[in-house]
């Protein structure tokens, strides 16, 4: 029969972290650098543990290039070809290969595609299987698989927001497990279908689980500012997953449009209708879109606001008295509120507030 839970489960947005006392005397003394063995690839990693997500706008080589650069990793869509994995790999992308996941589906035609890239660039040892319901056997038994096929490669699985979930996934050999359903800017899960969790308790609760196997997760979904990645890594994340905080950008995929002076790129869900009929001819007849589509304000070169999203991070770091990243969660105290942020300004998504030209289009307004 139904049954209801009646524990508060808690978002960003219903949590503030306390400050204490404090001996950094800089933010430049912070490390955000974190170091991990995974506990089924047996792999090693080190850098900024923060993902651009495997969307078809984000998870582009474009952004990879500057993400690198800052020791983050991008999530690659999953519809670039072999070839373009090739060429890639052979050119612009050879010395950041440590820096990439490349991602895959469920479907013997995806299995199909991730045996020819990983057997085309053999140096990539990261995989995203990305499904939109972590809970079924068919999804464990693919993780079961390609553990097998592929013992020395870490392996990032989900999506999931339970504890019985995240060890489950664990065992059957996944490493990194992405934790949220319906958080995301341009999902409509939870309208669609009421299905989700509250994205805070679903990451303190999953990293309680990951952990006690000597397991990693990701908090995939629900950050809008820098704050919410510093409360995500507060309540115990490994890694954050961002998709709309970095839509919009120079390096992202898709047409600049402008209206009215003003520019924009498209930025949709992976679910959305948008998507479906781009990759797969449209909505089939038995499901329902579950993303929206968007125009994000254009928002100039991508490094400027992983670099403003790195100073919040150590920001938050020197708050509380934590010299590295990795000591953050045990220096977070979290508490409840009824308001975080004060709205009487509008607030404004770039970190450089400034109306954004494309440079194409400044070259064609400068010969003019």
């Amino acid at each position: 029969m139904p049954f209801i839970e009646n524990e508060m489960k808690l978002d960003f947005k219903d949590v503030l972290i306390r400050p204490k006392r404090s001996a950094l005397a800089s933010r430049s003394q912070v490390s955000i650098e974190r170091e991990f063995i995974f506990p089924n690839s047996k792999q090693k990693w080190s850098g900024v543990p923060i993902i651009a997500a495997n969307m078809d706008t984000i998870g582009t080589f474009e952004v990879a290039a500057v993400l690198a650069k800052r020791k983050c990793i991008t999530a690659m869509h999953k519809h670039y070809t072999v070839d373009d994995w090739k060429e890639w790999a052979a050119g612009p992308g050879k010395d950041i290969t440590q820096y990439v996941a490349v991602s895959t589906g469920i479907l013997g035609k995806d299995m199909e595609k991730l045996d020819e890239i990983l057997t085309a660039v053999p140096v990539l040892k990261m995989i995203c299987i990305d499904v939109a319901n972590g809970y079924s056997e068919a999804f464990v038994q693919c993780i079961r698989d390609v553990r097998k096929k592929y013992p020395d490669v870490t392996i990032m699985a989900g999506n999931v927001v339970t504890k019985e979930m995240t060890e489950e996934l664990i065992f059957s050999g996944a490493d990194i497990i992405k934790v949220g359903i319906g958080p995301g800017s341009v999902c409509t899960t939870r309208k669609q279908t009421g299905v989700g969790y509250p994205q805070l308790s679903a990451v303190l609760e999953c990293a309680d689980a990951a952990h006690g196997l000597g397991g990693r997760i990701v908090s995939d979904g629900g950050c809008t500012c820098p704050g919410d990645v510093a409360k995500a890594m507060g309540a115990d994340a490994d890694f954050v997953m961002l998709g709309g905080m970095l839509a919009g950008h120079e390096e992202c995929a898709g047409e600049t449009i402008e209206v009215n002076g003003e520019y924009f790129k498209v930025f949709y869900g992976m679910s959305s209708d948008t998507a479906m009929k781009k990759h797969s001819g449209g909505v089939a007849e038995y499901r329902s879109s579950e993303g929206k589509t968007v125009k994000v304000p254009y928002r100039g070169p991508i490094d400027e606001t992983i670099r403003d999203l790195c100073g919040g991070l150590r920001s938050a770091c020197t708050y509380v008295g934590a010299a590295t990243l990795k000591d953050l969660p045990k220096k977070t105290t979290f508490i409840r509120v009824t308001q975080q942020l004060n709205t009487v300004f509008t607030e404004s998504t770039k970190v450089n507030p400034t109306v954004q030209v494309p440079p194409a289009k400044k070259q064609k307004t400068d010969a003019a």
